[in-house]
């Protein structure tokens, strides 16, 4: 579990009176505050997959072309039953079948005249079997199963968090003690007294990649990190 980050003053530093006027600090007799954040963070797992299969066969005899898919059908969910995804946690989605003869569009030559293709969603709460298993997807390949990204196909398995209600409280009360251990510390510094809040502003909740790398997308990784910040401008008094 990540450590909460400390709180942020946002004229830490900054001891110029002209900066303060202009950014939250008025040395005004009645109305002296200070404007300051709270931040708290958490580290989670995701607690729900949903991981779309979609696979393809084509030809130009459509019994056969049908044949196909089904023995593909069958190779994946072999392959999910190795991987122990229950088959409570599949579901079959779409069957599209495409006859390229029978299109208004087109040249008429085809290298294949029928395409099916089968789509499957698998949705579970448990999240490290779908990693394992999309990881393993290789073994598809190998024996003769062709996924496809297209329309709702296999773009990869997508991991939600959910839990984020019962975080909530919790993270809001850590967030404003941050906020005003950061205002206390700053009443000290300038020979101050906090009084009580002027205004407060709770920020939205985000759900971000743990790992901050580039181009990361964060409902394609597992373990994420959830964060709030909370603004409050607190009064001062002499």
């Amino acid at each position: 579990m990540r450590k909460l980050l400390a709180a942020v003053v946002v004229a830490s530093g900054l001891l110029g009176a002209g900066w303060f006027i202009g950014h939250g600090f008025e040395a005004r007799r009645h109305d002296r505050f200070v404007t300051v954040k709270g931040l708290a963070e958490r580290d989670v797992k995701a607690d729900l997959a949903l991981w779309p299969l979609r696979f393809v066969e084509a030809g130009n005899d459509l019994a056969k072309v049908q044949t196909a898919i089904q023995h593909d059908e069958q190779v994946v969910l072999d392959f999910l039953r190795r991987h122990e995804i229950q088959s409570t946690d599949i579901a079959w989605r779409t069957l599209d079948v495409t006859d390229r003869a029978a299109q208004t569009y087109g040249t008429g030559q085809y290298p294949s005249r029928f395409i099916i293709a089968r789509t499957l969603m698998v949705r579970t709460s448990d999240v490290d079997k779908v990693q394992l298993a999309s990881q393993a997807t290789s073994e598809l390949v190998g024996a003769g199963v062709v996924l496809s990204n297209e329309g709702s196909g296999n773009s990869g398995a997508t991991y939600l968090f959910n839990g984020l209600t019962k975080l909530k409280p919790q993270m809001i009360a850590e967030a404003t003690q941050h906020a005003r251990a950061a205002a206390e510390q700053f009443a000290h510094d300038s020979g101050s007294h906090l009084g009580g809040i002027r205004r407060a502003s709770q920020g939205l909740f985000q759900i971000l990649a743990r790992d901050k790398a580039p181009m990361l997308e964060q409902q394609r990784q597992v373990l994420k990190t959830v964060r709030v910040v909370s603004t409050i401008q607190y009064n001062l008094a002499d």
